[in-house]
């Protein structure tokens, strides 16, 4: 049993395919096959269920899972004492919230930690974000999530044990052009995974009229040609209010979102996170 088959069988749990797991380790996908079946064999069972719509850990790979993962911490944390390398937090941050937030979290990391390293990764895409944290590949990320439990938004989780920590809360706002209806518009949306998105479903469930607008600028800019109505965070909107260009629309009350910190809790290093994570929370 080698680091690199354990590194592999992670990444197939996390990306649940062959093929999404050779991407993310830039293998081919004959190596990762070979190394799962070269892992299998040296523990006499199987890791994986297979079928047509992916891979899933057996009993045996659930309980291989845990395990992987702490070797490969241990692994490193060995690497860089040897090296005697500066501790490093690989932070990963949502796209649309990493220049409104990320920089006081860094601000305040840098103030409480500064013996540790930061390296911001920011990625408009949740998912990858997420996968990165299960695979290991960030140490944890800064999403949006609804209050209550991790996903609570409607987003899919890994197949991995996550901890979080809650920062504060993002207002958002339900604007228009002056003039619009209160009632009865079209809802101008991002793709499925935005958290913006999602909270629209959430707040008006799936029968409301979408159109597909993009991003946080192109949403509010066809907003303020009256396309239809936008739900999107008030520090976005809120230039476009006092100008004029835009309108609240109060009803119905739009909740607000929350600023999440998520991690790996199985980590070997998972104390030393929630640490740091709570440094940068300003909480110690």
């Amino acid at each position: 049993m080698e680091l690199g088959q354990l590194r592999t069988f992670e990444a197939v749990v996390v990306h649940r395919t062959v093929a999404g797991a050779a991407i993310a380790l830039g293998l081919a996908p004959a190596s990762v096959a070979g190394q799962l079946r070269t892992l299998e064999g040296s523990l006499g069972t199987a890791l994986f269920e297979r079928s047509p719509r992916g891979m899933t850990p057996t009993r045996a790979g659930h309980r291989l899972l845990p395990w992987a993962r702490r070797l490969l911490d241990q692994a490193e944390q060995a690497r860089r004492e040897v090296a005697d390398v500066r501790p490093v937090l690989r932070l990963g941050a949502l796209g649309a919230v990493a220049v409104t937030h990320a920089p006081a979290v860094l601000a305040r990391l840098a103030e409480r930690r500064p013996g540790l390293d930061v390296a911001l990764h920011t990625d408009p895409a949740r998912d990858r974000l997420l996968h990165g944290v299960a695979a290991g590949s960030l140490d944890a990320a800064l999403l949006l999530d609804a209050p209550g439990p991790l996903g609570a938004l409607g987003f899919a989780l890994p197949p991995v044990q996550l901890a979080h920590l809650d920062l504060e809360d993002v207002p958002l706002a339900l604007v228009a052009a002056p003039g619009s209806p209160s009632s009865g518009q079209r809802l101008l949306v991002n793709g499925p995974g935005c958290s913006f998105r999602l909270a629209g479903d959430r707040l008006f469930g799936p029968g409301a009229e979408r159109l597909h607008t993009g991003d946080i600028a192109a949403t509010r800019a066809c907003a303020e040609r009256g396309l239809g109505m936008a739900l999107l965070p008030e520090s976005a909107v809120r230039a476009h209010l006092t100008a004029g260009a835009l309108h609240p629309l109060g009803s119905p009350a739009v909740p607000p979102l929350r600023l999440r910190l998520i991690w790996r809790a199985d980590h070997a290093s998972a104390h030393a996170v929630h640490e740091a994570l709570h440094a940068a929370a300003g909480l110690c």
